[in-house]
């Protein structure tokens, strides 16, 4: 079986097990998105969707977050982690976003990470589920998973992006990552994965039920 045949096959399994998926971050703006994702940097979604609404609240837009003090914001992102740096970073991000991109996100990667704090990762995010735009996310739920399908090998984010897009169809990239980033928490987790209750164990290098022909 060609790698793209076994993304084919993963792609239909979790379709069937994850119908309906969406960014597991909770915005109503576009800039909110990005600011959220921010937040997550080695932080859980779950932490980041607590903080977010009294920070939005209090900074509503764009031009609200360009003309924070830093100190301020960093009162509401503390229980983020790496406060400091974030703070810093929304609000220069939010800076450039008004004086150079007219408080408009921008739509491309290649644009998206001129931001301060802004790296792949986020700019897909925010291509895909923004703009509808050909996109990969690698979180460290997807870099796992396709490491243990045999989909990607390597840890670096931008070396399983290259790898994902040679076998995963455009359409597909954003949701994909999105049904891995639920199976991950859900099934196969880092340390205990749940390779009894997995819909891809069949086709998993490296799950743990099977016998050792199978793998």
């Amino acid at each position: 079986m060609t790698k793209k045949q076994l993304a084919a096959q993963i792609i239909g399994r979790l379709k069937e097990e994850y119908p309906e998926v969406k960014c597991a971050l909770i915005y109503q703006k576009p800039h909110e998105l990005l600011i959220a994702t921010r937040l997550s940097a080695q932080c859980t979604d779950k932490r980041v969707n607590l903080v977010t609404p009294a920070l939005f609240e209090r900074f509503p837009s764009i031009e609200a977050f360009a003309q924070a003090e830093v100190s301020e914001v960093e009162q509401y992102i503390k229980s983020c982690g790496l406060f400091h740096t974030k703070a810093k970073d929304i609000v220069e991000m939010c800076r450039q976003l008004r004086d150079i991109y007219g408080s408009v996100v921008p739509d491309s990667i290649e644009e998206l990470v001129k931001l301060s704090g802004v790296g792949r990762k986020t700019a897909n995010l925010i291509v895909g589920d923004l703009y509808g735009k050909p996109a990969v996310v690698c979180d460290t739920h997807v870099i796992r998973l396709t490491n243990r399908l045999g989909l990607a090998k390597g840890t670096d984010a931008g070396s399983v992006e290259k790898q994902l897009r040679a076998v995963i169809p455009p359409e597909e990239g954003i949701t994909f990552c999105h049904r891995l980033v639920w199976h991950g928490r859900g099934v196969c987790s880092a340390r205990t994965p749940k390779c009894e209750q997995c819909t891809l164990r069949d086709l998993c290098k490296s799950n743990k039920i099977l016998p050792k022909q199978n793998k």
